[in-house]
């Protein structure tokens, strides 16, 4: 079973290509999260995590959601990671996460995607080029990663030092509490009151009030409500005017069936 959570569409991708080769289960687990839904989960193939990166681990919301749900049959489980380039200690974390679900950790992989983080003043938007040749070297990528599962062949990623998550460990929760927060989102006179920000946001932190979204205290940052907008209506203070939105659509055809999903 592929488990997997994705804000705008990096993860998916890799999840739904690693499910097909392995002709095995894809679960999206927006929903999941959306509701609080803790049933338990049943898979007799090895469970395979994929998750983005975010502060260089996975997300605090996703490995808390994780953690609060029973994972029975096989007892196995591989991670996938996607990231700009640098996956810091979600190594570490993975194999703290299988010990403590009395799971069997089988290694992780990583893939450097596009870099979907509008909401940054410290670096540019991609251009086309690296956007297109990070998602073909992806793409290639998982094939092997497929047969490495298919051989239930441990998966190696790159070592992760002492010094990174003792820095990491501490910093990411604070980095997450302080600064992924969203008093710096607005909409300008472009909105349209679509609401598909609302619905677009894992963490329901999102209100339509007289046509006009609201954001609350919760957000994890994963830019699902700025870059899905239509209208490009939504801006992060001063730091995304004029900037380009990364959705992982707009450069990989999707099928028929599933271009009405957010």
């Amino acid at each position: 079973m592929v488990l997997y959570f994705s804000g705008t569409g990096n993860t998916e991708y890799i999840a739904k290509l690693i499910a097909d080769g392995l002709g095995d289960e894809c679960v999206n687990l927006f929903d999941r999260i959306r509701t609080n839904d803790k049933s338990p989960l049943y898979s007799d193939k090895t469970y395979i995590i994929c998750s983005p990166i975010y502060v260089c681990e996975m997300p605090l919301f996703l490995i808390k959601y994780l953690k609060s749900i029973t994972f029975n049959g096989n007892n196995r489980v591989y991670f996938v990671f996607t990231s700009g380039g640098y996956c810091g200690s979600a190594k570490v974390q993975a194999k703290f996460f299988s010990i403590k679900k009395k799971l069997k950790c089988l290694g992780c992989a990583e893939f450097v995607m596009p870099m979907n983080y509008v909401a940054n003043s410290r670096y540019p938007m991609e251009d086309e080029k690296v956007i297109y040749s990070k998602i073909a070297d992806s793409t290639q990528k998982v094939k092997q990663v497929v047969e490495d599962i298919k051989n239930e062949n441990k998966l190696k990623s790159r070592h992760v030092w002492l010094f990174e998550t003792l820095i990491i460990a501490p910093f990411a929760p604070l980095w997450t509490k302080y600064k992924l927060t969203a008093k710096d989102f607005y909409t300008t006179n472009e909105c349209v009151g679509c609401r598909i920000c609302e619905k677009a946001c894992p963490l329901n932190n999102i209100k339509t009030i007289e046509r006009k979204p609201k954001w609350g205290e919760s957000c994890t940052h994963c830019m699902a409500c700025i870059s899905k907008c239509p209208k490009n209506a939504i801006e992060y203070g001063n730091v995304t005017q004029g900037k380009l939105r990364y959705l992982l659509k707009d450069y990989v055809p999707v099928k028929s069936e599933e271009k009405n999903i957010l």
